[in-house]
């Protein structure tokens, strides 16, 4: 063979056992106790082959407002944290992706950009019915939609005869719509954020907005059939009837994020508004309640919802998290800030590769990801778990050198980065536009 990966420990779907993982023309042909190849790559002993993160929650923000991201820098940013596929949010770039035509524009914007594999959703905004089955047919993964102000003027929500008319639509040709679930009338009547103090923000988005909302788009997939994913589940109050829907066959399925997973309401100081997100980073029972909520399976997957902006928006001028843009830049600390959460609980990087890398590839469609398995592309991380280093902000690879996470010690070192068999080091832009199905 061409290329040979040998280690100790490989992950695979069946488990984690030694293995040589042969590799012709980009793609995994054959995984055996031994094998013989032109290029032998032999793993340290400390170090796990794991299969390329897929991370299908990440806004670039290009074209548009690539002063906060971009696709150069995005993934590259990426490959250092072991993911080599991603999917790009369809607001926060200008013009969102809500018709053919602006797909066509954010394509060209990241053709030769991309160091790893990229695709992209499509929006739904109130108006753009017709135009969904055309973006479907041009590869998108799914829809976007929120059910509150999205924080641009040109991504706005939908009402709820809006979201049922959308998912009916979508119903017809099989497609899928992923919710940012927050009610905008709880929300409307919290009390109004203002100054630093993080308890205060954390009042204006309650746990009952999100409860809300879940509740309305549950009931909704069950009356229409539709498809529907829940997005950056913050409120653990709302497992139980994601459990139940589940149990009823409702096509649901929930993400949560690394942040949710690692920070606790307790902890964030006032005026630390690189801690402000959308829904908010809640306290710390209700962190273990999400813990189990994957655990048990109803949490499916963990993604980054990787969303920066400039540093002058996050307003550490004042530290009003009220004008604070609302978001966390973690794209390139996912995999170690998953893993020294998790191992502490009792998992295992088997647990954390299936919910970072096989479920959300499964579930969005993409077949040859996420995957150390014969067929699947030759993507892999090679990963060093009982490593640590203190997050730098100033050394990551995002646009914006800010991070809720800058000082934490993680566990757990990205090595190497893999795509279809070459090492990612951005000499060279590796990454294909992937489209639906591929």
């Amino acid at each position: 063979m061409k290329l040979v990966f040998k280690a100790r420990r490989v992950i695979t779907p069946e488990g984690e056992r030694p293995a040589c993982v042969g590799v012709e023309d980009g793609r995994i042909v054959a995984i055996d106790d031994w094998l013989t190849g032109d290029r032998v790559i032999e793993l340290a002993d400390d170090s796990v082959l794991l299969p390329g993160l897929v991370d299908t929650h990440v806004h670039v923000n290009d074209p548009g407002r690539s002063e906060w991201e971009g696709f150069d820098t995005a993934t590259r940013a990426a490959a250092a944290g072991g993911v080599t596929t991603l999917v790009d949010m369809p607001l926060n770039s200008l013009p969102p992706t809500v018709d053919v035509a602006a797909l066509d524009v954010k394509r060209k914007t990241a053709e030769g950009r991309v160091h790893i594999d990229v695709g992209f959703w499509g929006g739904a905004i109130p108006g753009n019915r017709a135009d969904l089955r055309g973006l479907h047919e041009a590869g998108v993964y799914g829809f976007k939609c929120f059910l509150l102000h999205s924080g641009v003027d040109e991504f706005p929500p939908l009402s709820d005869p809006e979201l049922e008319e959308d998912l009916r639509e979508l119903k017809g040709f099989g497609a899928m719509m992923i919710v940012h679930a927050e009610d905008s009338d709880s929300i409307e009547h919290a009390p109004q954020p203002h100054g630093a103090k993080y308890d205060d923000f954390l009042h204006s988005r309650p746990r009952g907005a999100e409860n809300m909302a879940i509740a309305r788009v549950i009931e909704l997939a069950r009356r229409t059939g539709a498809r529907v994913h829940i997005l950056h589940l913050s409120s653990s109050d709302a497992l139980p009837m994601i459990a139940s829907a589940k149990r009823d066959g409702v096509p649901v399925t929930v993400e949560t994020c690394p942040h949710y997973l690692s920070f606790t309401a307790e902890e964030i100081l006032d005026g630390a508004t690189q801690f402000k997100c959308c829904p908010p980073i809640r306290e710390a029972e209700n962190r273990e309640l999400l813990w189990r909520g994957l655990a048990d399976g109803v949490i499916d997957y963990i993604v980054s919802d990787h969303s920066p902006c400039t540093a002058e928006l996050k307003r550490f001028d004042s530290g009003d998290f009220g004008e604070a843009w609302g978001g966390i830049a973690s794209l390139q600390l996912g995999l170690p800030a998953v893993w020294t959460q998790a191992r502490h609980r009792g998992f295992a990087l088997t647990d954390v590769v299936r919910w970072m890398a096989q479920r959300p590839a499964e579930h969005v469609g993409l077949v040859h990801k996420g995957r150390i398995e014969v067929g699947c592309d030759a993507d892999f991380c090679v990963f060093a778990p009982d490593e640590s280093f203190q997050v730098d902000a100033r050394k990551l690879q995002h646009r914006n050198k800010v991070s809720a996470y800058h000082g934490r010690t993680l566990a757990g070192v990205v090595r190497s980065t893999w795509l279809r068999g070459t090492e990612v080091t951005g000499a060279r832009a590796l990454g294909r536009l992937l489209s639906r199905g591929e």
